[in-house]
């Protein structure tokens, strides 16, 4: 895919807002913006945000899951990238479920809503998912008794339902979560961390 004058909504979290750096420009979608030729890289995250709806309220922006936004996204966007997971695995109550819920407060169905959405509101932009970075509490049982890489695997296993290309973070290596320098509280990207992951999602992004 052809990066140099393209348009692309980064749909995410924290680390797609930027928390972790120390300027907005140093997160990864305005480094990939900047050292790619991006017409536009739109900042769609919303910290503390689920890609599942939350059965017990939280507040607001944090119970504004993925697919509520969608109908606030630029319009104009030539690409999606997809990146959340981590907060459902870290703090959401949702449950797993199974790979055809449509069931918005279990996670598999989140992200096939997501998906079905996304792909009616902008039919002609090319849907990217990537998989959560490893976090230092990755192998914690949440409380439906999940660890982070079930909720990666999930992602895989819709994406490849719906044909959706993924790139996955989680089993790149790039992030080593115990490395202050890259991950300070062992979940937030810092500036060096965003370079890094910079270089590897565009460089997969030219593949696709």
């Amino acid at each position: 895919m052809e990066l140099k004058n393209l348009k692309i909504s980064f749909l995410g979290d924290s680390i797609t807002q930027g928390v972790g750096t120390t300027a907005p420009e140093n997160s990864f979608h305005q480094i990939i913006k900047r050292e790619y030729g991006l017409s536009e890289a739109y900042n769609c995250g919303i910290s503390g945000t689920r890609i599942a709806k939350q059965k017990e309220p939280y507040a607001h922006p944090f119970d504004m899951y993925f697919s509520l936004r969608i109908e606030i996204m630029p319009k104009d966007a030539d690409a999606i990238v997809v990146f959340g997971g981590t907060n459902d695995f870290g703090h959401g109550d949702s449950t797993m479920g199974d790979i055809d819920s449509t069931d918005i407060y279990t996670f598999y169905g989140a992200v096939n809503i997501l998906i079905t959405k996304l792909q009616k509101e902008f039919p002609n932009a090319k849907l990217i998912f990537m998989t959560p970075i490893r976090r230092i509490s990755e192998n914690e049982p949440n409380h439906d008794g999940k660890i982070l890489v079930d909720y990666v695997d999930a992602i895989i296993d819709v994406c490849k339902k719906y044909d959706v290309p993924v790139i996955d973070l989680f089993r790149s290596g790039i992030i080593d979560p115990y490395d202050t320098s890259v991950v300070p509280d062992g979940l937030h990207p810092s500036d060096k961390g965003n370079k890094i992951m910079a270089d590897y999602i565009a460089k997969k992004l030219l593949e696709l």
